[in-house]
Formats: structure tokens, sequence, C-alpha cells
């Protein structure tokens, strides 16, 4: 009788264990799979072409300024022989490219830092090659005589900057989204106060800036995506489960990798 009962009690026992198990089993599933959801989440992003039309134009009426002889004599402001120069366009050449970064500690962004680092990395590697290939191509000298005029480089770097943060705080702050274009603005016309530049080539920076930040929107998020559901995907399909496992005449571990 006393044999039965311990019998009837440990078939109770591990059941209950069982079910135990299994129950934990799925909340480490379900917990897991929400983890990598958090982690690696897909960013939705749709290119509007209308986007391009703005970089376009800038970029078309620089180069037009610079091709037609004449053009490129126009000036903003004066030129002299010596001026004295200011380097202020030196250092917000480069600071500009973590604007968006500043206005992160301010505002509501729309995609996270490291979505943003990748993001300026891409854009400024992209407008390097253009800018620099078409300064060397071109050969355009400037308003002091030195060579590479077109486009203005230091104008490319601060629109950039300006234009990502327009990107990611143009829905939620507009005075955030907008503050970047005074600061390229002063830089492009530090460059034509220096007598480092003509006209047509910082308005022709402004649009390889801004064209560079578009392009990387649309270049990266379908990379960044693919990815994530490659590693997500992998992820689900290969659990690893392991537990203790009890009978009537046994003990051990059970271990299990899906793949």
């Amino acid at each position: 009788m006393m044999y039965r009962r311990l019998i009837v009690l440990a078939s109770l026992l591990i059941g209950f264990v069982n079910v135990t198990l299994a129950g934990v089993r799925d909340t480490l599933n379900v917990r897991s799979q929400a983890l990598v959801e958090e982690r690696l989440p897909i960013v939705a992003y749709t290119f509007n072409p209308k986007s391009l039309i703005l970089p376009a134009s800038l970029i078309t009426v620089g180069a037009v300024g610079t091709a037609i002889d004449g053009m490129n004599d126009f000036h903003l402001f004066s030129r002299k022989d010596s001026v004295k120069q200011i380097h202020i366009d030196n250092y917000l050449e480069w600071g500009m490219l973590g604007w968006v970064f500043v206005c992160d500690l301010m505002g509501k962004e729309k995609h996270n830092w490291v979505d943003q680092l990748c993001l300026v990395a891409l854009a400024e590697g992209m407008n390097g090659l253009m800018v620099h290939g078409l300064k060397n191509w071109v050969n355009e000298p400037r308003p002091d005589g030195t060579p590479y005029s077109f486009p203005s480089g230091h104008t490319a770097n601060a629109f950039l900057g300006a234009h990502m943060a327009y990107k990611e705080f143009k829905d939620s702050s507009p005075i955030l989204a907008y503050s970047g274009y005074a600061l390229a603005a002063f830089v492009a016309g530090s460059r034509l106060y220096n007598n480092k530049h003509w006209v047509a080539d910082v308005v022709a920076g402004a649009g390889f800036g801004i064209l560079s930040v578009e392009l990387s929107y649309l270049v990266y998020f379908p990379i960044r995506n693919a990815i994530a559901r490659r590693i997500n995907r992998n992820v689900r399909n290969c659990p690893v489960v392991a537990a203790p496992v009890f009978g009537p005449n046994m003990a051990g571990f059970y271990l299990t990798y899906q793949f």
C-alpha cells in the first residue's frame, strides 16, 4: 500500500515538474523573442523622390554659375586684395557633423543614436567622394587664386549636419529641425567673406551636403533592416532549451538545440 502511494505521489510530482518546466520554457522563449525584437527592431522608412528636388536644384545652379563665363565673377560681398580672415568656419565644418547629437539632448529624435552615427558616417563618406572628386576634376580657381574651388567642402559638411538634424526632428521639434541651417548658412557666408569661394561654390556645396544625407537614408535602412531580419530569424529558429528531468527510475538533464 505504501509503495503504491509513493508511486502515485512521484507521478504527480513528475507531472507537476513537467508542466512547470514547460511553462518556464515557454516563458523564456517569449522573453527571448521580445528581447530580440527590442534589440533589433525593424525601422520603417519610405523614400520620397521629391526630397531630391532641393539638392538637385542647388547643385544645378552652382554648376551653371561655374560653367558659364562671367557668372562665376558674381560675389555676395565686395572683394579686396586682403581680408581679415575668420577661422570659425574651419571648426564649424566638422562640428556640424555632430549637430544632430546636440539636438538629441534637447528634443525627441526619430532614430536612436547608433542609427544616427551610421547615417552620419555613410553620408560623410558619400559627401567626401562627390565633393573632392569634383574639386579635382573641375579644378576651378578660388577667388584668392588657389585651386579646387568648386564645390565648397566646408559648406557641404555644414549643410550635411544641418540636414541630418532636420530629418531627425522635423516631426517633433521644428525649431531644432531648422536650427542647423542658420549655422550652415553662416559657414557658407564665412567662405565667401574669407575670399575662399565663389557664390556658385557654396550653393553647390549646400546641395551636395543635403544630397548626401538623403542618399544615406535611402541606402542605410534597407541594408540595416535586412541584417536585422536575418539575425532575428536565426535567433528565433535556433532556441536552446536546458532543464533537469526526473522520472520514476531516473534523473537527468535535458538539452536541445534546434538548427
